[in-house]
């Protein structure tokens, strides 16, 4: 690869220079702070552009790359330390639990290219999902309605509904039976 003539043809960050610094000042001081409580985490990603359901709760010291680019349905957790590098969408359905340390990237790089082009794919957490503390998942992923992916796991392809998946690369161990 020859980073000199890396491209990121086609991206558009979705906002202007200006929106996105206040944005990086306000996560730095607010977003991502010790303070406790979430109302104001929800406020402020709300204010730019994100989809916040009722009830949801944001813990301290999360990082989110561009809020216009979330959604996160109602009643749904997102732990310490959690972060949503979000050049793509990230859709979070209800009662959805991301516990601390969780990173969902939607963002590589086409190693197989000199220029090491951008590539961007949406993630889609559906409802009733559990991702484990430290777990991963990667660009284009779609974790099924209700499937749990292990501490420190890592998602590189789709999760089967009511599936319970764990290691590098996450693998189905055991069958989750719904209870809704």
């Amino acid at each position: 690869m020859r980073l000199d003539r890396y491209n990121y043809e086609g991206f558009d960050r979705g906002r202007s220079v200006w929106i996105e610094a206040l944005w990086l000042f306000l996560q730095e001081f607010f977003i991502s702070s010790w303070i406790p409580g979430s109302a104001y985490r929800v406020f402020l990603l709300r204010l730019f552009g994100a989809k916040i359901g009722k009830g949801v709760n944001i813990k301290p010291r999360i990082r989110v790359k561009f809020p216009w680019r979330l959604e996160i349905g109602d009643y749904s957790w997102i732990g310490e330390d959690v972060w949503i590098d979000n050049l793509a969408n990230v859709t979070i359905g209800h009662h959805c639990c991301l516990s601390q340390g969780t990173y969902l990237c939607t963002g590589s790089h086409d190693w197989s290219r000199e220029s090491f082009n951008l590539i961007v794919k949406p993630i889609t957490v559906e409802s009733h999902t559990w991702l484990a503390a430290q777990s991963i998942v990667a660009p284009g992923v779609i974790v099924r309605e209700g499937a749990v992916l292990g501490l420190g796991s890592v998602a590189t392809t789709e999760l089967k509904a009511w599936w319970i998946y764990q290691g590098s690369p996450a693998l189905a161990v055991k069958k989750r039976h719904s209870r809704y």
